[in-house]
């Protein structure tokens, strides 16, 4: 088992128009968070219309729907379920019509307090379309809304009644709102181009629509884009800690986002260092994980000076709904999701570098491939340290009794996985990897730790 994305959310307001189409450019760029559903919707001169299924980007919209999407505004979301399921009315963005009009709602992260705030609901007479919690921040900007003078305001007050993470862009007929959880567990930047103003879960969509790079939202604000004009509200601020997720470092961001500041290239790079230094090992060749293991095989190879190598190539072609239950066809999925290269292996001693270990069973099967082709040696190297304990902020991260570092020792994991060495990221490395990041972070998964009450 492989850790799966998160999800990512794009929005923009633009005078001129065709904010559908780039929405879809941008999730497009973000399709690496999320591969299960996505959606957009938009506003036309205040009316609101929507489109969202299960699949790809490319699977779901045609030119034709991106027509009739065509809007001054629009949201749009690509996901993976960490809570509810992978049924299509799960997909987002939300939206809702009540009684002071619509919204539309897309939302990346987890609450923590979902039952509480579902049980609330449903003693005052709720009923659930959906099993995300992304629901339930939708009724509270609803239900606050009917005290509110404005959507801004009740979003403001939402929030207080809302644990955990939540990186959100909220839609009204006219305005775009993005939200981040006082905590800023997960990431959400401001972009412009022209007159345009844009938001996204990485940099690196702004960049695939043209846009330049404003600021980061920062833990607890609520930016308001109305007629063109930017709001920040900041009563949310107050006493807010930046815990950002680390491992949008070490596996979830795209390599050529900058995110708090630092450039996950370089991070993924220091990483591979700090890993060659902690756990050196003679070898003849560097290779790396398609496709986040690779930057860390780059720093790996560049600190030990052993040549880096291309060992395994990754089919560009196989989708998520590929991969079926059952350990058999679990087994089968990684052969024709990578193969091989034999001539860059054979007779070689090998480190074969990954972003993480979860049950250990994809590990086992690579490290098979590579000896398959003729590895003389395969020594594992992981840029993350072992994870102990599950996430509870939108990271598909299992139980700890299926987590196969939880109860056995680095030698135990190496015995099962059938590979001559293995060395994890040390943790007290792991926040050296980020020295440019202007934050703090969440490392619960690696220590059991977290940083608000569960």
């Amino acid at each position: 088992m492989s850790i799966h994305e998160e999800c990512g959310v794009f929005g923009v307001w633009d005078p001129a128009g065709d904010c559908a189409r780039t929405t879809y450019y941008g999730l497009y760029a973000l399709q690496h968070r999320g591969q299960e559903s996505c959606g957009i919707a938009a506003i036309n001169d205040r009316e609101l219309s929507f489109h969202k299924d299960v699949g790809l980007v490319g699977e779901v919209f045609d030119c034709a729907q991106l027509d009739q999407l065509n809007g001054t505004m629009a949201v749009g979301h690509v996901r993976y379920s960490t809570t509810g399921g992978g049924r299509r009315e799960n997909a987002q963005p939300l939206t809702l019509n009540y009684v002071k009009g619509t919204l539309a709602v897309a939302h990346n992260g987890n609450l923590v307090n979902t039952r509480e705030l579902r049980t609330a609901f449903e003693y005052r007479g709720a009923i659930f379309q959906t099993t995300t919690d992304s629901e339930l921040i939708a009724y509270s900007i609803a239900q606050e809304r009917l005290r509110c003078s404005c959507v801004e305001e009740a979003v403001c007050q939402a929030m207080k009644g809302l644990r955990g993470a939540y990186s959100l862009l909220v839609m009204s007929p006219q305005k775009l709102i993005a939200v981040r959880d006082p905590w800023g567990f997960r990431p959400l930047c401001m972009g412009r181009r022209g007159d345009a103003i844009l938001f996204a879960s990485e940099s690196c969509a702004l960049n695939a629509v043209g846009a330049s790079f404003v600021r980061e939202v920062d833990p607890g604000e609520v930016v308001v884009v109305e007629n063109g004009a930017v709001t920040s509200i900041r009563e949310n601020c107050e006493g807010a800690t930046s815990h950002l997720c680390i491992f949008e470092y070490i596996y979830f961001a795209r390599p050529d986002s900058v995110i708090c500041g630092q450039s996950v290239h370089e991070a993924r790079l220091r990483a591979g260092q700090l890993l060659a230094r902690a756990w050196p090992v003679e070898a003849d060749a560097v290779i790396g994980v398609p496709d986040s293991g690779l930057d860390a095989a780059m720093g790996y190879a560049r600190e030990s000076g052993i040549p880096y190598g291309t060992g395994l190539v990754k089919n560009r072609y196989i989708g998520r709904t590929f991969i079926t239950p059952g350990q058999q066809s679990r087994e089968q999925a990684v052969r024709i999701k990578l193969g091989a290269l034999r001539s860059c292996v054979e007779g070689k001693r090998v480190v074969m570098v990954d972003d993480s270990i979860v049950r250990g069973t994809t590990s086992r099967q690579i490290v098979s491939l590579l000896r398959e082709a003729g590895a003389k040696e395969v020594h594992l190297r992981v840029s993350a340290p072992p994870f102990i304990a599950p996430c509870y902020f939108g990271t598909d991260i299992p139980d700890r009794e299926n987590l196969i570092a939880c109860c056995r020792s680095t030698e135990e994991i190496r015995a099962l996985i059938g590979s001559d060495s293995l060395g994890f990221l040390r943790l007290e490395d792991l926040h050296q990897i980020a020295p440019d990041a202007a934050c703090g972070f969440c490392d619960g998964c690696f220590t059991g730790s977290y940083p608000i009450r569960l």
